[in-house]
């Protein structure tokens, strides 16, 4: 089983940037088995393509709109995360949706995807996270803890 993790998103956009906060958090406190990469995929779109070929899991951590009020945590999984994506969140999202359908082309579709976010309350030019988005940084790292776990992928 190969499986990635993929944290993307835009550090200088406040809480855009939550996706890559996450991933960090998670190679900075462990150490992954052989197979699993946690990866910090910033803003790189179709840059990433080769990253998903061979493949069995994809985990994606990202800013995500959706209902609620802004630090409302998401998951997503199959179909319904191209779907998800049709309402951009930043201009990075257009990216991960052509990466998604472009890898899909030329048969590079894991067997199981999953998506993983909060909602944003600012993507404003700024370092900081929100604090309603800070506070669910620690969450998120443990929805991915717990999906890993699921696919027989946990941490050493």
């Amino acid at each position: 089983m190969s499986v990635l993790v993929l944290g993307i998103g835009n550090l200088v956009m406040a809480d855009d940037g939550v996706g890559v906060r996450v991933v960090q958090l998670l190679n900075e406190r462990h150490r992954f088995p052989e197979g699993v990469t946690v990866l910090d995929g910033g803003t790189l779109g179709l840059d990433l393509l080769p990253q998903l070929e061979g493949i069995s899991k994809l985990l994606v951590v990202d800013a995500v709109e959706c209902d609620g009020e802004p630090g409302t945590l998401v998951r997503l999984t199959g179909e319904d995360i191209p779907l998800a994506l049709q309402t951009k969140v930043s201009p990075h999202q257009m990216g991960l949706k052509d990466l998604l359908t472009v890898a899909s082309l030329m048969g590079h579709t894991a067997s199981e995807m999953v998506l993983l976010g909060v909602k944003p309350g600012s993507i404003e030019m700024s370092m900081e996270l929100t604090p309603a988005v800070q506070a669910q940084v620690e969450p998120l790292a443990g929805l991915v803890l717990q999906e890993l776990h699921r696919w027989g992928a946990s941490p050493c």
